[in-house]
């Protein structure tokens, strides 16, 4: 299936490994040229000669930190000198887990900055050109918590939750001028990120990490955890020529974990 992407610009955020980078990968394999950005300098530089290499597409990589108002404008200056920007991946790493009772007004705002204004910010310089251009895509990156809250991730589920209910206004805004914007939220997939969550409760029940995965991939339906070119497909399709009526919705990817109906 021909997605329609070929010649496409793109900016994806917290782009280096994981998520983002599966994200980037399946778009510069439609023919999408990239701007890829994450904090990493090294990491990313990697990430972009491997998409170079692969896909032939330009990609330029941005080392700056997405969360502030300087790297936000580093981000798009680098995006503008591929040209109008026609997709926008929004994505940042969570915040760390804990307990409530021990964050402070500088952990809330430092979560919201992350994982809440920064898309919004995005959304807010990129959204107009689209509309005038009458195409565009937006996906934000959430998190399978917004739909059921997982207790030691309050600052995440806070955060996102309310850029979850920003996005469901603004994108049946804009949806009349060929623009949709998406939430994907994933489950547990194969990352650096979900191993990393996991070394607290290796630590507290006296096990190696490798042995709390293995347990926790034999809890979801599928017995595994999800591949991240699995997740960067589903961004891909979203962003296609195909998936034009397909806006305001939060996609969950999670082997079947979520227990509800809705």
């Amino acid at each position: 299936m021909d997605f329609g992407l070929r010649g496409k610009h793109a900016l994806v955020c917290g782009a280096s490994k994981g998520l983002g980078f599966a994200c980037a990968d399946a778009l510069a394999a439609e023919g999408v040229d990239v701007v890829i950005v994450a904090r990493g300098a090294e990491a990313l530089e990697k990430a972009a000669a491997d998409l170079r290499a692969r896909h032939g597409r330009r990609v330029i990589a941005v080392a700056t930190d997405i969360t502030t108002p300087e790297g936000r404008q580093q981000a798009l200056e680098a995006a503008a000198k591929l040209g109008e920007l026609d997709i926008l991946v929004n994505n940042a790493g969570g915040p760390p887990p804990g307990n409530f009772r021990d964050w402070n007004r500088e952990d809330w705002i430092a979560a919201l900055d992350a994982n809440m204004l920064t898309p919004i910010e995005l959304i807010k310089a990129t959204v107009d050109g689209m509309i005038a251009r009458k195409w565009g895509r937006i996906i934000n990156i959430t998190s399978g918590a917004v739909k059921a809250p997982i207790d030691v991730l309050g600052l995440s589920n806070g955060a996102r939750s309310g850029l979850t209910g920003f996005v469901a206004g603004v994108a049946r805004e804009v949806a009349q001028h060929g623009v949709t914007i998406n939430n994907l939220l994933p489950g547990p997939f194969n990352t650096d990120r979900l191993y990393k969550t996991m070394e607290g409760a290796a630590k507290k029940a006296n096990l190696t990490v490798d042995e709390v995965a293995q347990r926790r991939a034999a809890q979801n339906p599928s017995r595994r955890f999800g591949d991240p070119a699995e997740f960067g497909a589903t961004c891909a399709f979203l962003c296609s020529k195909q998936a034009s009526y397909i806006t305001a919705q939060n996609i969950l990817l999670d082997g079947g974990a979520y227990p509800g109906t809705f």
